[in-house]
């Protein structure tokens, strides 16, 4: 363990809730459009594959954590309903309502359960199904009724200031999703249509959606499930599985939400992400893989900036400049991310989040990083109008000692 640990009495704080607390599996389900089946089927498949990898029965989870749905929005008892039909009995239920913060959120909530003694072992699991079943009503009671082509809109208000203030190269844009198409390329749980190669050219070709947005820059909307399974490092060792630790976690919401003036690409990302680092005893140029929330290519640019890679407005020579392949300086969502895996619905952030998990447990097979040590996953939530998104979290791994 680094010593440097600890950015302070609250950093320590934070970091309490993960010690001794281990990731022992992960388990994910094919990214799908119109596939017919429910958030509850999808999960099922998951916790299976949860069960199968650890051996960790069904009579042995005693919590779930369970992410929003756009499938299921409209039901006020979907976690309750969700460990039911799971079969799972608990002594600690979660319902979450983070959007793509809730996952690692979860994995915050679930180490702090464990570790006050509500639970032993939890099950976090995101799935929804909204292009076969859209049910949710989340338009903000603020949100502009004409004008405004809702997230893309939002986002491209914060590209075109941002591109005002420090010019916006669109070709680095392209490199992120030229990228993390060749991850998906090699990711069998990828939405099969997104399995091929992405050139650049391909993707100055794509569409405009919301000047300066084009569809390669956006997620699609799939029917899709991952989740892991957290217990305590004893009960680890105890089953001898293999783990991976949670070190650091810092999260944001409704970043400056009371100054009017604040500004717009500004987001928690700029407190929670140094944060973080602070916590866990590493620099940016420490991390080895970087696995943020991609609802759009331009919120890793951001990342990028806020959590300190590199300064302001030097994002996009930062992405030109940066090898971000699974063998390169700073490996970018190595499955694909959402962008070109697909996003299950709310997504949860659960996909980056299982993926890290792989590759820092080695399995992550043709697109493998070398010598997995550590890595870095982001979670967004909602996006304000006129402003940055509301939730902004990070979580680090890193390999189970």
């Amino acid at each position: 363990m680094n010593e440097a640990r600890g950015g302070g009495t609250a950093g320590k704080a934070w970091m309490k809730a993960f010690e001794d607390i281990v990731i022992v599996a992960y388990a994910e389900a094919k990214n799908e459009k119109g596939s017919g089946r429910t958030a509850y089927d999808l999960a099922g498949e998951v916790l299976s594959g949860l069960v199968e990898r650890s051996g960790i029965g069904l009579d042995q989870i005693d919590g779930l954590a369970a992410s929003p749905t756009m499938s299921e929005g409209a039901n006020p008892f979907y976690s309750v309903f969700m460990a039911e039909l799971l079969g799972l009995q608990t002594s600690w239920l979660q319902g979450m309502d983070l959007g793509g913060a809730s996952s690692i959120a979860g994995l915050h909530r679930a180490a702090m359960a464990i570790r006050s003694g509500a639970c032993e072992t939890v099950a976090l699991i995101a799935a929804d199904s909204p292009s076969t079943a859209w049910t949710a009503q989340f338009d903000r009671y603020d949100a502009p009724k004409v004008g405004l082509l809702g997230p893309p809109g939002a986002f491209a208000l914060l590209m075109n200031r941002y591109d005002h203030l420090y010019r916006l190269k669109p070709e680095a844009l392209g490199k992120l999703a030229v990228t993390q198409r060749a991850g998906a390329v090699q990711n069998p749980n990828a939405y099969e249509r997104f399995r091929k190669p992405l050139t650049l050219e391909q993707y100055f070709q794509s569409p405009m959606l919301s000047e300066p947005i084009r569809v390669l820059d956006c997620v699609m909307y799939l029917d899709g499930a991952s989740g892991v399974l957290i217990t305590s490092r004893a009960n680890a060792e105890r089953r001898k599985l293999k783990s991976v630790r949670p070190i650091a976690y810092r999260e944001v919401s409704n970043f400056r939400v009371r100054d009017l003036d604040a500004d717009m690409l500004e987001s928690g990302f700029a407190t929670a992400g140094p944060k973080a680092l602070a916590d866990a005893g590493l620099r940016p140029d420490q991390i080895q893989m970087f696995h943020p929330y991609d609802d759009f290519t331009f919120a890793i640019l951001l990342q990028l900036e806020q959590i300190g890679f590199c300064k302001r407005g030097e994002g996009s020579e930062f992405i030109l400049s940066t090898d971000l392949s699974p063998r390169g300086r700073l490996a970018l969502n190595t499955g694909g991310g959402q962008i070109s895996a697909g996003q299950p619905g709310l997504a949860s952030g659960g996909l980056n989040l299982v993926e890290a998990v792989r590759q820092l447990m080695g399995e992550a097979g043709e697109r493998q990083v070398p010598n997995p040590r550590n890595a870095m996953v982001t979670g967004i939530g909602s996006i304000a109008i006129m402003r940055n998104w509301n939730v902004s979290n990070v979580l680090i791994l890193e390999v189970g000692q």
